[in-house]
């Protein structure tokens, strides 16, 4: 049997990746089980609530914002204009250009959803005190940064 001999740094590096994804995953799991009750994907809920707090965003920009390809951000938004919960409209500066926007219904439930994913987000956080979680966030942003 072949042996790969790890060094320290591997081990670590390979215990930590171990660490963030396992994190992650409970982390989103917590996170999105109330999305369920409203029958929205997490990519859904990202594209509401991006618009809720930014305001009309093109497709392209909604898919930067929420981590999506064309492709899958177009969809995504077919899904919610389906549901009317957003709507493409024309951008007056550039007429190939759509901006999304909420309708009532969409801003209505993204009023309504919102509130309890802040306070999950807080829940779940909470186990760190507020120096570590400025820390977390310091230190994910800097492997997020070295890695792009």
């Amino acid at each position: 049997m072949i042996t790969h001999v790890k060094s320290k740094k591997e081990k670590v590096a390979l215990n930590l990746y171990t660490r963030l994804m396992r994190s992650t995953n409970v982390v989103s799991e917590k996170m999105h089980l109330h999305l369920r009750d409203h029958q929205l994907t997490i990519s859904q809920f990202g594209v509401l609530e991006a618009i809720y707090h930014l305001g009309p965003l093109c497709q392209k920009d909604l898919g930067k914002k929420i981590l999506k390809t064309s492709g899958n951000i177009t969809l995504v938004i077919d899904n919610l204009e389906k549901r009317n919960l957003v709507v493409r409209e024309k951008d007056p500066a550039d007429r190939r250009r759509f901006t999304i926007n909420l309708t009532p219904k969409g801003t209505d439930l993204i009023k309504k959803i919102f509130p309890k994913h802040s306070k999950i987000t807080e829940s779940i956080f909470s186990v760190l005190n507020t120096e570590e979680q400025n820390q977390l966030g310091e230190l994910l942003k800097k492997l997020g940064m070295k890695n792009m």
